[in-house]
């Protein structure tokens, strides 16, 4: 994984002591919160409804044994004793004093991590592919692109203070685990001609008006990538309203543009953009993935299982995915317990998966946009320890991709945005769903739930996705069917009226009878709900 040089040491270090006089001014009276606001936003900190809530990067989900148990220490020490996973790749305490919030990421800075950008109309954490490195389907390791696009648009001059908040995504397998098309921007990074370059897509989002980002570009050489992207991004600034933030993402401008319009407008300015002489020469690409070079496998490694254990068998059918190379698998940590938050993990878990990268996965792990944690390289002859393990901790739960594998977000919980509460509805559900038999007979269903328009939780995306509304007081929920976040990208629609917390639990469970009594050999719930149409579930749900 990438190592900070001295630019990123100091870069960092800067920014503490900076925020570290902010903070000092607004606990003095010396500047007001709507002054301090924009301030703390740069810096990663929200305020919420209880306490302030702060967002720590984490770059395309990879961190080391020693950021996890940072993230650990400050959880203990600044927190409530746990930290909550998010769908960006991140991880955020939400129990933050603002006397505290310097000191936080001044220790966090100790470890390489910061929360620069987590926040703010800027360019966000760039995410990617949690198998990334360890996948047998992959082109190549996407993560060293994404690093370049890390460093690119850190602290970048002209997007610092674009018309909304950005979002990139960089893959390089035909299946997509990252959401990649729902991005402000997804790459894909393709071969042609024996070259490697990527696919870009610009324009795909949640939230209030969820779209799917189509192509823009079908291949883009890496002499050219930075120029392009840089292209991209400026067409943006200059025609992305910031007169109403209800249309100021990007996916509002080309949709008002279309696609074909953009296009044109970017290869224009990528024709400017390109005579600047800002795409790195290939020596500092080479230098940056080196960083991400393979570890040092056991060759001899035994590529066999015993699978005499039942329940460490029905583990290693959910939660353990396939590897590139032979001997090796990579495992998915849920962190969905039945009843439990989903996201959440506790100092303690958090150490202990830290302490389970170091003895298994050469030292790495992976935060998923599904809330989970991942270890992407452990042998196979280590994974029933491994289990042991997990399983003593609570974090064994062998429900990857299934119905109770629930991504939520706070929701009115915590987040003053929210309208409605997530977390009460998740633990729900998930109990509701308890029995592993029954889970997985249901098989492949991705469940989620946002509490606000604003789709932190993903819904739109989700074979089965939830949304929170505010009816006259009330919180009701609406049922959407057949989204998809993977290669197969879809919005859900909504089925009809919304319903009570205990209603909604009721009508999931009617939805699920369907596509068991009307499913065809191999058909996930997605499949049989695409094939049949939204009537039969309609009628199951309302009568």
């Amino acid at each position: 994984m990438y190592k900070y040089d001295e630019y990123d040491h100091s870069i960092v270090a800067a920014r503490v002591e900076e925020f570290r006089d902010q903070v000092t001014r607004r606990l003095a009276g010396q500047i007001t919160e709507d002054q301090f606001k924009p301030l703390r936003l740069m810096n990663g900190l929200y305020l919420q409804l209880h306490a302030y809530m702060l967002r720590v990067a984490v770059p395309y989900g990879t961190l080391d044994s020693r950021q996890m148990h940072m993230l650990a220490h400050i959880a203990r020490k600044y927190d409530r004793g746990y930290g909550h996973f998010t769908t960006r790749q991140n991880l955020q305490y939400n129990w933050i004093k603002l006397e505290d919030a310097p000191d936080i990421l001044a220790e966090l800075a100790t470890v390489e991590m910061h929360a620069i950008q987590t926040s703010g109309n800027c360019i966000r954490n760039i995410s990617s592919d949690q198998f990334a490195g360890a996948a047998a389907d992959e082109l190549t390791d996407p993560r060293p692109w994404a690093e370049l696009l890390r460093q690119w648009s850190t602290f970048h001059p002209e997007f610092s203070y674009l018309p909304r908040k950005f979002k990139i995504c960089v893959i390089a397998a035909e299946e997509d685990r990252a959401a990649m098309r729902l991005h402000d921007i997804g790459i894909q990074i393709v071969e042609k001609d024996g070259q490697l370059g990527a696919a870009i897509y610009v324009g795909g989002g949640m939230g209030r008006t969820p779209m799917i980002a189509p192509l823009i570009k079908d291949f883009v050489p890496f002499d050219d990538f930075v120029s392009y992207l840089e292209a991209c991004l400026r067409v943006y600034n200059r025609y992305g309203r910031r007169d109403n933030m209800y249309k100021a993402r990007i996916k509002i401008l080309i949709h008002e543009l279309g696609a074909d319009k953009y296009a044109a407008e970017v290869e224009e300015e990528f024709a400017a953009v390109k005579a600047l002489g800002i795409d790195p020469p290939q020596a500092e690409f080479d230098r940056i993935a080196a960083h991400f070079a393979p570890p040092a496998y056991d060759a001899d490694a035994p590529d066999t299982l015993d699978r005499s254990d039942p329940d460490f068998a029905v583990w290693l059918d959910q939660n353990v995915s396939a590897h590139k190379q032979p001997g090796y698998a990579v495992v998915t940590i849920s962190l969905k317990p039945i009843g439990g938050i989903p996201g959440d993990a506790t100092a303690d878990q958090i150490d202990l998966m830290a302490d389970l990268a170091k003895a298994h996965s050469f030292d790495e792990l992976r935060v998923t946009h599904a809330q989970n944690i991942v270890l992407p390289h452990v042998r196979k002859a280590d994974l029933y320890a491994l289990w042991q393990q997990l399983r003593d901790a609570g974090l064994a739960e062998a429900n990857l991709d299934l119905i109770s594998d629930i991504i939520a977000c706070p929701g009115l919980d915590y987040c003053s945005l929210a309208n409605a509460r997530s977390i009460p509805l998740a633990q729900k559900i998930a109990t509701r769903f308890s029995d592993i038999g029954r889970q997985r007979e249901l098989g492949e269903l991705k469940l989620k739930i946002s509490g606000c328009i604003n789709a932190c939780g993903h819904h739109h995306a989700g074979h089965i996705g939830i949304l929170g509304v505010d009816r006259k007081g009330v919180e009701n929920y609406q049922l959407l069917l057949g989204g998809s976040g993977a290669e197969d990208v879809s919005l859900g629609t909504i089925t009809g009226p919304g319903f009570s917390e205990d209603g909604i639990v009721d009508a999931i469970e009617k939805a699920t009878n369907v596509y068991l009594a009307r499913r065809e050999d191999g058909e996930r719930f997605l499949d049989t709900y695409r094939r049949l149409g939204m009537a039969p579930f309609k009628e199951a749900i309302y009568g």
